[in-house]
């Protein structure tokens, strides 16, 4: 019986080639062991079939059919469905479990990804590739490769539904499974022997004693999201473990909905679950009251505090503190991302006559925003614009300066945000924002009550901005003001108590009590150092 080669180190395999080798006699009859088709068909319920006949798919192709279980399904569901795999073996037993299943002739055609417009003929109205199969491809240039091909071979307005395990919670806090969606077979295991940024290699144990090995790229969530717009998709819906609404680490599954369609004004109908709950929040009565009348209606971000300052004056105080390093001039165009009340683009264009643009997710905010710039006669030098800062709606190379105060928190996805904003930034253009973050060496478990507040799995930190920033260019400086964090919650605390018999008369009791805990939560962690706050100054 053929057995499996992983030659003397097997840690060193990592070769999107060596897959069909892998995949050997004997592993793939015990695979549907792994899988439990009557239990995986009721734990994932009519997901996929929902996806697909919500868009008025007919003609799908699935790239990674295995042993055909979701080319089975897609058949009985009425779906003109071809199954593709590299594998001969799977695509072997896929034929043999179409006619087990329900005597089924599958459309059946062994086909690389890098060259699928070769093997397989026609356009499809959705492309599928289930089973964490695209983790078989080791190398970006093959993922890229493997991804243009998918998006040929879609019409102009398919989809493309990709799942991949969970690499993120596997690489940063160890594994852990429920085996509840996906390997649902009850005797049999599948976990890690080795992990590392380059390699997932799983061991799986059947109860006959027999085992066998993968060796997968451990795929990240983001970066996988992040190769999937490069290519082209425009609108990328991710789920975890068939859900919308979940906690980053808490997924076995990631499942990607990407759709070919074009949207060219359309931003809102992309905003993220983090995004849409951000803007609902800012959006409500009690938010706009409380932020209005404790911040004194300009601001909605944290100041620098000397001594007797009031929480406007102190938030004033941060908006000089950030111009000031900046080179602003009436021939500027500045963007300010989540620009709250505008309280900043108004000191900005009245102080240095500057153009600015505000872009901002709450239409409530937005309102209170050009009302003050036509009072204060700013409404000819500063836009208010309707959107969210992980899909700007605005031309590449558009702005000298991108502005943000403690807004990227809110996003679902910071790295697309910041993608974003070095794309519309001027080659020599400037960027200072600033953020409140987890510090380095904090856990996500240690922030988890200020996570459930703000309703987010995490935050960024100095050393994720750094990264990230870094390898889009830019040049990073940190001016690190963290006390001043818990300095400003505290303050913001305090005159919420002092005021309570006054603003309770227009804001909820259950928001503000709500509000009071949460303060707490953010002095309890600055002052613990589980939090960082200052100023970011960048340059490309």
């Amino acid at each position: 019986m053929q057995r499996q080669d992983f030659g003397e180190n097997p840690t060193e395999v990592r070769d999107t080639n060596h897959y069909e080798k892998e995949y050997v006699h004997g592993f793939v009859e015990k695979w549907d062991e792994l899988i439990d088709w009557r239990r995986r068909y009721e734990s994932e319920g009519t997901f996929f079939i929902d996806q697909l006949k919500a868009r008025g798919v007919k003609r799908v192709l699935d790239v990674a059919t295995g042993t055909g279980f979701h080319s089975v399904r897609l058949v009985q569901e009425g779906f003109d469905t071809v199954s593709a795999d590299g594998s001969q073996e799977m695509l072997r037993k896929a034929f043999e479990n179409g006619f087990t299943y329900g005597q089924y002739v599958l459309k059946v055609v062994q086909a690389d990804w890098r060259y699928l417009n070769r093997d397989v003929h026609g356009e499809f109205d959705a492309v599928i590739c289930l089973g964490n199969s695209f983790t078989h491809l080791f190398s970006e240039r093959d993922r890229r490769k493997a991804l243009a091909e998918f998006y040929a071979m879609l019409k102009h307005d398919g989809v493309l539904i990709i799942d991949q395990r969970n690499y993120d919670s596997i690489l940063d806090d160890g594994f852990s499974s429920t085996h509840s969606y996906y390997y649902c077979g009850e005797e049999v295991t599948a976990e890690p022997e080795y992990v590392d940024e380059g390699l997932a290699r799983f061991r799986y144990r059947f109860p006959d004693g027999s085992d066998y090995a993968l060796n997968m790229f451990p795929l990240r969530k983001n970066y996988m999201r992040r190769l999937m717009r490069e290519v082209g998709f425009q609108r990328i819906d991710t789920f975890g473990d068939f859900q919308k609404t979940y906690h980053e680490a808490d997924p076995d599954f990631f499942i990607h909905v990407a759709e070919k369609m074009y949207r060219e004004d359309d931003v809102s109908g992309s905003y993220s679950t983090a995004v849409s709950t951000a803007r609902d929040y800012y959006n409500s009565d009690d938010a706009d009251a409380f932020y209005h009348s404790v911040w004194g209606g300009r601001h909605i971000h944290v100041g620098v505090y000397e001594d007797g300052d009031t929480i406007d004056a102190a938030s004033a105080r941060t908006v000089e503190r950030m111009a000031a390093g900046l080179r602003l001039a009436p021939d500027v165009h500045v963007l300010d991302v989540g620009a709250g009340f505008g309280g900043s683009a108004r000191y900005l264009a009245g102080t240095y006559g500057c153009k600015v643009t505000c872009l901002n997710l709450s239409e409530v905010e937005n309102a209170r925003n050009r009302a003050a710039n036509k009072e204060e006669g700013l409404d000819d030098l500063i836009d208010v614009v309707d959107g969210s800062f992980e899909e700007l709606p605005f031309h590449d190379n558009a702005f000298h300066v991108v502005w943000s105060q403690d807004a990227l928190l809110h996003g679902g996805d910071r790295i697309r945000a910041l993608e974003e904003i070095v794309r519309v930034l001027k080659p020599g253009g400037e960027f200072v924002f600033t953020d409140p973050m987890a510090a380095d060496d904090c856990s996500r478990d240690a922030l988890r009550p200020i996570l459930d507040r703000l309703h987010l799995d995490t935050m960024g930190s100095p050393g994720f901005y750094r990264r990230e920033l870094a390898r889009l260019g830019l040049s990073v400086e940190f001016d690190d003001l963290t006390p001043h964090l818990a300095t400003h919650y505290a303050r913001v605390l305090r005159e919420t108590e002092a005021r309570e018999a006054e603003i309770s008369r227009k804001i909820s009791a259950d928001y503000l009590d709500h509000m009071k805990t949460g303060l707490r939560n953010w002095v309890d962690g600055g002052a613990n150092g589980r939090l960082k706050w200052g100023v970011f100054r960048c340059g490309n």
